[in-house]
């Protein structure tokens, strides 16, 4: 069973969309490991070492996500998750920003995807699927 890392980062505590993810993952046959609300890039990282995970799906929802997820790339390289997926999504920078600049931020950053406020985990399940080579 593949391992997938989901939490809230940084100093935000919205957890039902976190507890949503959890659902849905779980229900799709993936072991999810979920870090939690207040949660640091290590924790995500240091979850992702022990359980081989091969996707992290990080959170945010009060605006900092920005500033929350940077460096991640280079602390996952640094320990060794040099192929670990990085997947961002929520309200994760302050403001009416258009979208498509936000997500070029990033995945400059090293996140392979990025996705808006409003979207699902319903809407994300079949990349994951494609992502982690499970697609029918």
């Amino acid at each position: 069973m593949k391992s997938i890392v989901i939490g809230v980062i940084g100093a935000d505590v919205h957890a039902v969309g976190n507890r949503i993810i959890e659902y849905t993952l779980t229900r799709e046959g993936y072991n999810v490991v979920n870090v939690g609300v207040l949660s640091s890039q290590e924790d995500f990282i240091n979850a992702a070492i022990e359980t081989s995970a091969r996707l992290i799906l990080v959170s945010s929802l009060y605006g900092h996500g920005e500033l929350d997820c940077r460096g991640m790339r280079d602390k996952c390289n640094e320990a060794g998750l040099d192929d670990v997926l990085l997947y961002v999504g929520g309200n994760i920078v302050v403001g009416k920003q258009d979208f498509k600049e936000v997500e070029k931020r990033f995945k400059d950053m090293g996140f392979n995807r990025v996705y808006p406020p409003g979207i699902t985990i319903d809407d994300v399940i079949d990349t994951i699927k494609l992502d982690l080579g499970d697609a029918s």
